[in-house]
This record gives structure tokens, C-alpha cells and sequence, in this order.
């Protein structure tokens, strides 16, 4: 049996209108410094956006969305932030805001395999037709 890979995440938020406090999940960013993984997927729907705040600017929330993944990739292409380590970028990240683009509260767990937890905890966290309908 592998030994455990330990890991961090946070779901990726889009809060339109910070001082109602409503929120959508569109993302999961997920660390394991064992694994030397940094990783985010953003999964944006439009359509349910518009349904929880019609004047939403989809464009700038698209873009700022589209950042994610290049901090957590590193590099040129993320500009300054690309040239801190995987860990501090995970913390620039995650760190709490008032904004439209949010993260939860960061959580832990082990896997053996760091890309099927994220796989996971997009599934769980994002798909809204794989969850069970309210009865």
C-alpha cells in the first residue's frame, strides 16, 4: 500500500455582489507539496450566474478566472506571482478577500493519487446535475 499523499484545496467562489454574501462555485485549487502538484480547474457556467445576478460582468469575472490556473502553473505568463514558490502562490490564492472571485476556507486530505482527488472534489463540488435533487 502507497503511503498517503497529503493535500490542500479550496473551492474557487464567484460572489457577485460581495455584500449579499450569495456565491457560486465555479473552481477547486489543489496543493500537495509531497506531490509537488499546484493545480486549479475552473468550471464557470454563465447561465447560473446570470440567474443569481443578472448585471454580473461575465467578461470580468471570466478573466479574472482565467488567471488561476496560470498563477498555479508559475512562470513568466503569471507574471510576478509566477516567480513565488508553489506554496506561497497557494497562499496569494486562498488568501480571505472581499472581492467577486473568492475561495473557501482551506481543507485537507490524503489520497494516493492527487489528481483524482481534484477530479473528486470537482465532481462533488461543482456539478450540480451530479448531485441528488431535494426531496
Amino acid at each position: 500500500v502507497p503511503a498517503p499523499i497529503w493535500y490542500d484545496y479550496a473551492i474557487v467562489r464567484v460572489v457577485p455582489r460581495p455584500e449579499r454574501e450569495e456565491f457560486m462555485n465555479v473552481g477547486v485549487i489543489l496543493s500537495s507539496v509531497m506531490a509537488g502538484m499546484l493545480e486549479a480547474r475552473i468550471e464557470f457556467d454563465e447561465a447560473r450566474l446570470r440567474a443569481l445576478d443578472p448585471t454580473a460582468d461575465l467578461v470580468q469575472i471570466r478573466a479574472h478566472l482565467q488567471t488561476i490556473p496560470l498563477i498555479c502553473a508559475g512562470g513568466a505568463a503569471a507574471g510576478a506571482l509566477g516567480r513565488l514558490s508553489q506554496r506561497e502562490r497557494f497562499h496569494w490564492l486562498t488568501a480571505p478577500r472581499s472581492a467577486v472571485i473568492q475561495t473557501s476556507a482551506v481543507h485537507g486530505g490524503r489520497c494516493e493519487d492527487p489528481m483524482q482527488a481534484l477530479d473528486h472534489l470537482v465532481r462533488s463540488m461543482l456539478h450540480v446535475a451530479d448531485r441528488p435533487a431535494a426531496t
